[in-house]
């Protein structure tokens, strides 16, 4: 049996390029609906898009397809 171990900075790597053009995408979305709103509403607006995004496709997809590469 091999003992492999878990990369978080590989990890840390992987979701910061796939959560990068989710919140870029999100922002032109949602900032010219939204432009006399104050920041703090635009993040409420923003950061649970993200966050399930995040949650639900691309972590599991991250761990899917670089499970080799995570696993160091």
């Amino acid at each position: 049996m091999t003992d492999l171990r878990f990369s978080r900075i590989r990890f840390t790597i992987a979701a910061v390029l796939a959560a990068y053009p989710v919140v870029t995408a999100l922002l032109y979305l949602v900032l010219p609906l939204t432009p006399e709103w104050p920041l703090w509403m635009k993040s409420a607006i923003i950061v649970p898009m993200v966050v399930s995004t995040m949650i639900w496709l691309l972590i599991p997809r991250i761990q899917l397809h670089l499970k080799g590469w995570l696993h160091v």
